[in-house]
């Protein structure tokens, strides 16, 4: 379905009435964040919202210059997800404000390195400890991750990814040699092409937990390491010069990790810092805590965290 044009005044969404016989008002506050190591995620199936008039009134919650790149996208599918991105992180951020800030209101900046943070004002009492958020997606997911003042990266890839070259020679470009050594040890090529998406998703959300993103983090500086135990392990190398390298600076191995599947159908990674100081059955570390909701904004929210729909991995 085509988007609607941007309208002149922005006018106040039309939020859905009865949807299923059940009547949506406003946008339901979750649980608080309890401390810098939970993390919530909610996620959205762009191809379950049919309804052009929902669709219309996501596009009404987004800035001019958002709706002006959602429409300068080529092809109604690319709009769409680029309108229900937006939307999603809009509206989720307006949960944890307990509705406080309409979600048109947000403003946004980006690092020097283009990744975008949410514009606190300093004179802002509406949140006592800031948010942080990140967002991904592919074609037919599309997640927001956030966490309470501590950064975070997330990343979602296909399960069935396909890749246009062979898996190893992919590896060989990007992947450091501990991690090509694992794959090729993986004589089963649907099964090496299963580790090679999760260790692609866990280096993407690391960059992007970072800040940094693919260009001031490449991914052969750093390798991930997939535990037999289940755990999931960052190995920065050493420099090899006593000079100054502004990427090697960059990269510690102080992050924890989460590996999911999402809805059956995607691979979901989470990095966030690791700043526990208490001991976790003697390995010095706090288990991240998870909560995961599908949603539909406006419209409907389920919790899905112990549920089929979310299968820890790591």
């Amino acid at each position: 379905m085509p988007l609607p044009p941007p309208q002149s005044p922005l006018p106040a969404p039309r939020m859905p009435g009865v949807t299923g016989g059940r009547l949506f008002a406003s946008l339901p506050s979750p649980p608080p964040l309890q401390s810098r190591r939970e993390v919530h995620v909610w996620y959205l199936l762009p191809d379950e919202l049919k309804d052009a008039s929902q669709l219309k009134m996501y596009t009404e919650l987004l800035s001019p210059s958002e709706r002006k790149t959602a429409l300068s996208m080529n092809g109604e599918k690319l709009q769409k997800g680029a309108v229900l991105s937006r939307a999603l992180l809009r509206t989720t951020l307006s949960r944890y404000t307990d509705c406080k800030v309409d979600p048109r209101s947000f403003e946004f900046k980006k690092n020097k390195f283009g990744k975008p943070e949410v514009l606190w004002r300093s004179d802002d009492s509406r949140m006592e400890w800031p948010l942080h958020f990140n967002i991904s997606h592919t074609s037919s997911l599309i997640v927001c991750g956030i966490t309470m003042d501590t950064p975070i990266g997330i990343d979602v890839e296909e399960k069935t990814r396909k890749t246009a070259k062979n898996i190893l020679s992919l590896a060989r470009r990007y992947f450091t040699p501990s991690e090509i050594d694992y794959l090729a040890k993986i004589p089963d090529p649907d099964a090496q092409q299963k580790e090679f998406v999760k260790l692609w998703t866990l280096k993407e959300a690391y960059v992007k937990a970072l800040g940094r993103g693919f260009s001031g983090a490449p991914f052969n500086k750093f390798s991930i390491i997939l535990a037999a135990n289940g755990r999931i392990q960052i190995s920065v190398a050493p420099k090899v010069s006593n000079g100054s390298d502004s990427i090697h600076d960059c990269l510690s191995e102080n992050w924890q990790f989460a590996l999911a599947e999402l809805n059956s159908s995607h691979y979901m990674a989470i990095c966030i810092e690791d700043d526990s100081t208490s001991s976790d059955s003697g390995n010095g570390r706090l288990p991240l805590g998870l909560k995961v909701w599908k949603t539909t904004p406006f419209v409907e929210d389920i919790l899905v965290s112990g549920t089929e729909a979310v299968k820890l991995v790591s």
